[in-house]
């Protein structure tokens, strides 16, 4: 398994469809995710310190499982089925429950819990970048990649995958 880090949430332009972007921790392959709005607000919530005055919904799963004495150990995007990410939750080390991606990214930012994927999924769905571009410029490769790369590209025939709608 791949570690991932979770770079940012972006709106594809003209479809206006958000996409989280993951990059692999230790390569050059980078995930993009098609998720839901609500999902792409929680994750950017999460990545920049908002904490709302009520639970949302990702904040309230957190406090469930740590209030039953629980702790999230690990989030695994595990396939890309029909065009759409699975995930699974992974619960003190042994027990998994499968999740939506976009959802287990927005419980892993706000527990602190690592985020994996398969050599083979990041082979099928990764989508490479190479180069000794800073860190800095990452956010700046992601807008450009947004920029020429539409939901069509990733559209599949019968019989493949594609990414999560």
């Amino acid at each position: 398994m791949k570690e991932l880090e979770v770079l940012g949430v972006r709106v594809e332009m003209p479809t206006n469809h958000p996409i989280v972007l993951l990059r692999e921790r230790d390569g050059d392959r980078y995930l993009p995710i098609w998720i839901g709005a609500a999902e792409a607000t929680a994750i950017a919530y999460a990545q920049q310190g908002i904490e709302p005055p009520r639970p949302l919904t990702h904040d309230l799963m957190k406090n469930v499982i740590e209030g039953l004495g629980h702790k999230l150990t690990q989030v695994r995007i595990v396939e890309l089925r029909d065009g759409v990410f699975h995930a699974a939750l992974v619960l003190d080390g042994k027990t998994e429950i499968s999740s939506r991606s976009s959802d287990a990214i927005a419980l892993a930012l706000r527990t602190g819990t690592t985020i994996v994927a398969g050599e083979s999924l990041l082979d099928e769905a990764g989508v490479a970048m190479t180069g000794e571009e800073d860190k800095d410029d990452e956010v700046e490769r992601f807008r450009e990649f947004l920029d020429h790369v539409s939901a069509e590209d990733f559209e599949t025939k019968p019989g493949e995958t594609g990414p999560e709608q």
